[in-house]
């Protein structure tokens, strides 16, 4: 049983402001954790995780480090109350521990297994999600000397995605998560704001500033009015644009003294959101007000995160809220509804007047530029896309022609009907099944199998068992699983995904978080209300909308040295060609999204050494995405978005290349791939003339066929494939293509892969389309001199003598080709079926 007596024995509590605290009935495995830095006698971090009603508590001498070759001494000492944990002051002098107390991380762990076990064992290991640290990492005992009193454990960052080899997060890292201050500054008694803290009774903010009435009448609820989904943003001087955010709808409701958060339908959040929102809304001059807005969480990036909004309120974390507004629809007893909305904003933001940059309560701006380009700025910022309301317009609530929405993602919300349960030990789920209404029935709408937490997975799992039902909720027959278990139809989650089929199935869907303020009969499938019968894929977060411009795509990663030269002789840098895959992603984009990939990296430049790399590696950023192969355990690379091509740049990738599947279909190819390589010294006319060859031959067949240089000596012709064919049956068939290729001009061609049978031949190189063979991807750098890339051409370019190496980076030639219409823009519309025999 965890006992406080020996953190209490060691404190006068008249003397120092630490909480004297309690046990409480608390969490046996996982909850809560803190790192407090501690300027005491001697500078150490205070690391703390939350077990059984207290703070495991150990002294870190070094402070953390998010380098696995680092390990840094932790000394086990007295647990501490879990009220310990939000502490930040001065303990006096000649007190136990006399120093100054910073907060400098904070966040929950997960134990991998029973924590007391892992104790008892002296190894535990845990998952971190904190605002500094996070991924996985060990505390591990050391073995005592002879004589030793001290209980010495080593804290060792484990070697995933949230490593950071040679970084010193102490040093770039040195505030408080709670404050922003520094310890020196909190030790000379400043606070954020630089005045005396306020002071809270009962979680209910003080009144400061002018004098307001005492608790007025409580104020009606008024609907909120809704954003009609369109795919374009509306063009014309008439509108104004605002951001979309991904967060909480609320009502802020001021009435004298009292301050209530209203969601969409009327619920009562005001507790959930803490103190910080409230206060500030509680200061401003009015009688009353009835204000709209929505509260999110910001990213690192500045954009709006549901992911963190909801691990925050999981987390009972309120100092990261902030409370965005764009309308008011009552001021100080009057009605204004019926006013103009660029009238109604600004007496918004007179009302709210100068506010500070990190104020809890906010102005949302808008802003007048056309929609389209307003639209593209925003996909380009990586946010969920903009709405667009006419300036002129009243405010009705319900959802109406006047407030239009556009989005960037695919980003809606669904019923959970049923689930799969994990097969692994210490994770609930492994799938959720989704869905939404129409005429009266719950359409299933697919999987959802990403996108959770360890504890994340293992909260929703106890939700839905509690909602267990005997059979499916959904209207039709679904796709079966080992373990499927159906749940009543009332929670309804979150979700991200890239597009919907013609099915109306979700793709490459990742959970978000459960929607608590929206009733699940109300989730309908959001499309454009102008949108054609059959569904289309939505832009992604960045870079649909991009046009041809360099630099156009924004990322979240910064690289470091980016005037590092990668090409020396080109002169090429790690900047110039992120910015050109900035210039091709939106063409590149669907042929390396979702897909196996092996790296060709020079950190150094290309004439230093060189490495290929199928697997993961430690330090590697959690942009580059990862998952095991089901043959051998392997960890295949594989990226999500633009962020993960700007990772691979940092990397010192000079050569993406992908395997002919998507992740979702590892033994299925969904393209042939046929890379003619010639001998030394065949004639560049003659490798065309294979290319063509082969053309002739595929088109005898029917089978839609491409071209593209490789950046190199020869040529690659693909055929896009519908997956339905297996590995062995796509070798197979280009295994017989290239040998008949070979028997029809032996002198011309080998299908044969060594070097004495290539003599004077172009090698027709079948052995591409294995199940984890690869190919340099389309728009992929080369790490050839030259600096060239394997663009995507033309067959007519081809016969008018184009060469293999025609498109160095940022070159005329390549920017010429990037302005013609996309060559392969149908290339997977064109797929058909490989037929055996």
């Amino acid at each position: 049983m965890a006992s406080l007596e020996q953190y209490h024995s060691k404190r006068d509590f008249k003397k120092t402001a630490e909480p004297a605290g309690k046990v409480t009935r608390g969490k046996h495995a996982g909850g809560i954790f803190v790192v407090q830095k501690h300027d005491a006698t001697r500078l150490h971090y205070d690391f703390r995780l939350e077990h059984d009603g207290v703070l495991w508590s150990w002294a870190v001498t070094r402070g953390p480090s998010l380098d696995p070759h680092e390990k840094r001494l932790a000394v086990h000492v007295e647990d501490h109350p879990i009220d310990y944990a939000p502490f930040e002051g001065t303990i006096p002098k000649g007190e136990y521990g006399g120093g100054t107390v910073i907060v400098w991380d904070e966040g929950t762990w997960t134990p991998e297994i029973d924590p007391a076990k892992a104790m008892k064992k002296g190894h535990i290991s845990f998952e971190l999600k904190g605002k500094k640290l996070n991924g996985l990492w060990h505390l591990v005992r050391l073995k005592p000397r002879a004589g030793e009193k001290r209980d010495n454990w080593l804290l060792i960052k484990s070697g995933d995605a949230a490593a950071r080899p040679g970084e010193d997060i102490l040093k770039d890292a040195p505030k408080s998560v709670k404050s922003g201050l520094t310890i020196e500054q909190v030790a000379e008694g400043k606070t954020a704001d630089g005045k005396k803290p306020k002071v809270w009774h009962s979680n209910k903010p003080a009144t400061a500033g002018k004098a307001k009435a005492a608790r007025g009448k409580r104020l009606d609820f008024i609907e909120p009015q809704l954003a009609t989904l369109e795919r374009e943003a509306p063009p014309g001087k008439d509108w104004l644009h605002e951001v979309k955010f991904d967060g909480y709808r609320m009502q802020a409701q001021i009435a004298g003294t009292e301050v209530r958060l209203l969601t969409r339908t009327g619920l009562d959040w005001t507790e959930k959101f803490g103190p910080e929102i409230v206060a500030e809304l509680a200061q401003l001059k009015c009688s009353d007000a009835i204000i709209d807005g929505e509260i999110v969480v910001l990213a690192d990036s500045g954009v709006s995160s549901f992911a963190l909004l909801q691990q925050d309120l999981s987390a009972n974390r309120t100092n990261r809220f902030t409370y965005y507004v764009f309308d008011l629809m009552r001021l100080d007893g009057k009605d204004l509804r019926r006013e103009p909305l660029v009238e109604r904003k600004q007496a918004l933001q007179e009302l709210l007047g100068e506010t500070a940059e990190n104020a809890a309560v906010r102005f949302s701006d808008h802003f007048a530029e056309p929609g389209k380009i307003m639209l593209q700025h925003a996909c380009r910022m990586g946010l969920e896309g903009i709405v667009s309301k006419r300036a002129d317009a009243p405010y009705r609530g319900g959802r109406g022609p006047s407030w239009v929405k556009s989005k960037c993602t695919a980003c809606q919300e669904f019923v959970i009907g049923g689930y799969l349960p994990s097969e692994k030990t210490g994770r609930g789920l492994r799938s959720l099944l989704v869905g939404y209404h129409e005429g009266g029935k719950l359409h299933y709408a697919g999987r959802v199998g990403t996108g959770f937490s360890v504890k994340g997975a293992t909260d929703l799992k106890k939700k839905l068992d509690a909602l267990k039902a005997k059979s499916s909720p959904f209207a039709a027959a679904v796709p079966k699983g080992k373990g499927l278990v159906w749940v009543k139809p009332e929670l309804v989650g979150e979700v991200e995904f890239r597009s919907w089929t013609s099915d109306r199935i979700i793709r490459h869907a990742s959970f978000q978080g459960l929607r608590e303020d929206k009733p699940a009969e109300e989730v309908v499938q959001e499309k454009p209300s102008k949108a054609d019968s059959k569904a289309k894929p939505a832009a992604s977060s960045a870079g649909k909308a991009a046009g041809t411009k360099a630099g156009a795509m924004t990322t979240s990663v910064k690289l470091s040295h980016p005037e590092k030269l990668l090409w020396p002789d080109e002169k090429i840098s790690k900047q110039a060609l992120l910015e050109h895959y900035a210039l091709v992603w939106p063409r590149m984009e669907p042929f390396v999204v979702n897909r196996p990939l092996s790296l060709v990296r020079a950190p150094d430049g290309i004439g230093g050494p060189r490495f290929f790399q199928k697997h993961a590696s430690a330090g590697m950023s959690d942009k580059i995405a990862r998952m095991k192969d089901p043959t051998d355990g392997e960890e295949i690379l594989f990226i999500r978005d633009f962020d993960g091509i700007a990772a691979l740049v940092q990397y010192g990738v000079v050569e993406v290349h992908i395997w002919g599947c998507k992740t979702d279909e590892l033994e299925k190819p969904d393209q042939i791939i046929f890379d003619l390589d010639p001998d030394e010294g065949v004639d560049v006319k003659a490798v065309r003339g294979a290319a063509l060859d082969i053309r002739g031959k595929l088109d005898e067949l029917s089978l839609p066929n491409f071209v593209k240089p490789s950046g190199g000596k020869g040529y690659h012709v693909l055929v896009p494939l519908k997956p339905s064919a297996d590995w062995e049956a796509v070798k197979t068939f280009t295994h017989d293509f290239a040998k008949a290729l070979e028997q029809a001009a032996p002198d011309r061609y080998t299908a044969t892969l060594s070097k004495k049978a290539r003599t004077g031949k172009i090698f027709v190189d079948y052995l591409r389309n294995g199940r984890g063979s690869t190919t340099v991807a389309p728009y992929s750098s080369r790490a050839k001199k030259g600096a060239t890339v394997s663009i995507p051409v033309t067959w007519a370019e081809i016969e008018t003598g184009l060469a293999p190496n025609s498109f160095p980076i940022g070159g005329k030639t390549t920017l010429k080709q990037l302005e013609k219409a996309d060559p392969w823009v149908d290339f997977f519309k064109q797929a058909k079926v490989l037929k055996r025999g």
